[in-house]
């Protein structure tokens, strides 16, 4: 061998150590894992500043000792850490998530990395072993898991509420006891079907489903109240509310539909509007009768108040009639008794005459007022013979000049005359 290539090895060799030491460094500096080897039976060889603070040992502590000291008791009783070093020598790694032990006992959720190392030869050498604590992470995730079975226990199991989900196409994906007491449709019936089903004839002849996902798809949800299918094909009226569901991408899933059943309170308000109507319509002929009942008083008043003027006016006319009627009568007996100068037989026939029209027309005077009188119920009259022969010598005797201007005779039986 030359001198310059034994100086290359030389070289070469120190270059090797530096770089051992460098990944030595790097492996020790590592907090957030634990790094270490193992020989070919499991036995701990080295040990970083991370696996002491993972595991709680440090290095004096388990060097040495076989590996299987970080597993649980039912775990040993497995045999697993010997499986796990079968596998990683069989295929070159082994990878697995699990319960591991910590000295002072506590447990925590790890990630396991076992790789198998071979020498130039190919020789099995031993395993490095990488762990990292995803206790935290396990914990939520064992926390979102729990809040996900309560949440789907919780809408499963709630009875008021038809809950479920729409695949993007508005395909029906889940089914709960809410929605089958509602809707009457079992999950195995209507799983993988539109939900269009629930829509009456005229609503899906016009889009109504399809426009109400794409509402909800722009504008992030679409709710309504409105007419629904029951699988009996009875209808029923429904509080909708239907929510666009994205994931972490922006990409719509599905959508989130809640209905709720309100038959019963839209009955209970159709039947308190038509209440309110019957009352209105009550209260409206209750002010129709008053105003009727208003409208006759007045108008009886309006008549009370023309009879009293009716008989005011009589009162005032009989008073001035009679009262030239009766000067007629007292200078018709003037005349008649001869204080004027002596009566000759036809003037007083005529005087008389005169004298029984005035008695006429006063008669007919009383009988006016004597009508408003029974009009007024304050009058009342007594039904008596009357002899009909004077009745007609009176008339005779006042339309006599009528009679004579028309050259008229009229004559009265004498009522003794047989």
């Amino acid at each position: 061998m030359g001198e310059s290539e034994s100086h290359r090895n030389a070289v070469n060799g120190d270059m090797a150590r530096e770089m051992g030491e460098l990944y030595r460094i790097l492996v020790d500096s590592v907090l957030d894992y634990a790094i270490f080897a193992l020989d070919p039976h499991g036995n701990i060889l080295t040990w970083n500043a991370g696996a002491e603070r993972l595991k709680g040992y440090t290095a004096d502590e388990v060097i040495g000792q076989h590996f299987s000291i970080f597993y649980p008791p039912e775990r040993i009783s497995e045999r697993f850490p010997d499986f796990e070093l079968r596998t990683a020598a069989a295929v070159g790694r082994f990878e697995d998530e699990g319960w591991r032990v910590r000295k002072n006992g506590t447990r925590f959720w790890a990630n396991v990395i076992i790789t198998a190392l071979r020498d130039s030869n190919g020789e099995l050498i031993g395993f490095a072993k990488v762990t990292r604590d995803l206790t935290a992470r396990k914990a939520a995730d064992t926390a979102l898991r729990q809040s996900e079975q309560a949440f789907r226990l919780l809408v499963e199991g709630v009875k008021d509420y038809a809950i479920f989900m729409l695949d993007p196409s508005g395909r029906v994906a889940t089914w709960n006891e809410g929605a089958e007491r509602i809707k009457g449709y079992r999950r195995d019936e209507i799983i993988g079907k539109s939900f269009s089903t629930f829509y009456p004839p005229e609503d899906i002849a016009v889009g109504k489903p399809d426009l109400e996902l794409e509402i909800a798809r722009r504008e992030g949800k679409y709710e309504e109240e409105g007419w629904r299918l029951r699988r009996d094909g009875t209808m029923l009226w429904a509080s909708v509310l239907i929510t666009a569901l994205y994931n972490d991408s922006g990409e719509l899933v599905g959508f989130a539909k809640v209905t709720r059943d309100l038959t019963e309170r839209r009955a209970a308000e159709q039947r308190a509007l038509r209440q309110v109507h019957e009352l209105a319509a009550e209260e409206f002929a209750r002010q129709q009768a008053e105003q009727r009942s208003d409208e006759l008083q007045q108008a009886h008043q309006r008549a009370e108040e023309a009879n009293r003027a009716k008989g005011q006016f009589l009162a005032a006319m009989s008073h001035e009639l009679r009262t030239p009627l009766n000067a007629i009568g007292g200078y018709a007996d003037l005349l008649m008794m001869g204080l004027s100068g002596s009566v000759t037989p036809q003037q007083a026939e005529q005087l008389a005459r005169i004298k029984r029209s005035q008695e006429h027309l006063l008669g007919i005077i009383n009988d006016i007022l004597n009508f408003s009188r029974i009009e007024a119920g304050q009058l009342q009259y007594a039904s008596e013979p009357v002899p009909l022969c004077d009745v007609m010598t009176s008339v005779i005797e006042m339309t006599s000049p009528q009679l004579k201007a028309k050259r008229l005779d009229v004559e009265a039986a004498d009522a003794n005359h047989d």
